[in-house]
């Protein structure tokens, strides 16, 4: 079961924290953490509190599980190449693991704000699955395309949120781009050396 610490916070701190694409990154973040084939709960707990979840934060081994199985679902989300697919993939998820859409404020220890799992103290996967889908429906709806993707690096499956307005980012990171761009680099040189006769 989820537990969340009463905080005072003063309500600006908190919707920078957890404002929709600050949401949509940490969803991200947990997908690439979830991806390992034995993430440590602490390795998790750590994610969270990068953005902005408040200890205790109690994951358990048996979370870890099913934020896994909610993590390869969310996947589905990142590998759509076009908004309607995006859209479509969250409907399923949308229809098939969220609950009504509600306002909570955690017993008054946050501002109000919308959730889409079943209560206050949903188990990790379902608060996963609800979080990040409500974020990710908001990315699609206000820019008409998939909210992220993942690394065309062959050698990363890491997923990422893309955002701006220039032109779409292909890789998660800037080391996964300049792989790339050297290894192209020098197949060409490769491909373009004369081979040797003798």
């Amino acid at each position: 079961m989820r537990y969340i610490a009463s905080v005072s916070l003063n309500s600006d701190d908190w919707s920078t924290r957890h404002s929709v694409l600050t949401t949509a990154r940490r969803t991200a973040a947990l997908v690439n953490a979830l991806a390992d084939d034995r993430p440590a709960p602490a390795d998790v707990a750590d994610v969270l509190r990068a953005y902005g979840e408040t200890d205790p934060i109690g994951i358990t081994t048996h979370d870890i599980a099913g934020m896994r199985a909610a993590a390869a679902l969310l996947r589905q989300v990142f590998a759509a190449e076009h908004a309607d697919d995006a859209a479509a993939a969250l409907n399923r998820l949308l229809k098939d693991h969220t609950g009504p859409l509600r306002l909570t404020s955690h017993g008054g220890s946050t501002p109000w704000h919308p959730h889409l799992d079943h209560d206050d103290d949903s188990p990790w996967d379902e608060w996963l699955l609800a979080s990040s889908c409500m974020a990710l429906a908001v990315l699609v709806w206000d820019r008409q395309r998939p909210p992220g993707r993942i690394c065309a690096s062959p050698s990363c499956r890491n997923v990422f949120i893309t955002q701006g307005s220039g032109p779409e980012r292909r890789y998660c990171s800037r080391r996964c781009a300049t792989r790339e761009r050297v290894a192209a680099h020098r197949r060409s040189r490769s491909a373009g050396q004369p081979g040797e006769t003798g």
